[in-house]
């Protein structure tokens, strides 16, 4: 591994970090700009219910922004496992976190892992695929 693929990581952990924080902070427009237009997003909320999600930019911005509608909600990403499999082109493994309530009860307590595909374009790390893997923790721990 040389200097410049340890900065291309990093690149894209703060992406990802970026996708977390956009999310709970509700800041759509800007949560947009991290994923290519030609995206797809996968959840698997619990082992036992069918995956869901989005195509397209639009179509997983509006999944995600309708999921977590009325709610509050903490995601944390841990321990990126990233492989550049190209100049441009790279996919991560992140242990995930996430916590969901409402003002007066907790809707989702949950963990699992996020399966990634990432493409730089015009000199940029976008997102182009996320599936949630997740095992849920319904109500309060």
């Amino acid at each position: 591994m040389t200097p410049e693929d340890l900065v291309e990581i990093e690149l894209i952990k703060q992406l990802k970090a970026r996708y977390f924080r956009l999310m709970d902070q509700k800041r759509w427009d800007e949560f947009a700009n991290l994923f290519t237009e030609d995206c797809e997003q996968s959840w698997q909320a619990a082992p036992d219910q069918p995956a869901a999600g989005g195509k397209g930019r639009e179509g997983v911005v509006s999944f995600i922004r309708d999921s977590l509608a009325g709610m509050h909600s903490t995601h944390h990403g841990h321990m990126p496992e990233i492989e550049l499999t190209g100049p441009t082109t790279a996919v991560g493994i992140w242990a995930l976190y996430d916590h969901c309530a409402t003002h007066d009860e907790t809707v989702f307590d949950g963990a699992g892992y996020y399966r990634d595909e990432y493409e730089k374009r015009d000199g940029l790390w976008l997102i182009h695929a996320t599936r949630l893997e997740a095992e849920a923790f319904p109500g309060p721990v």
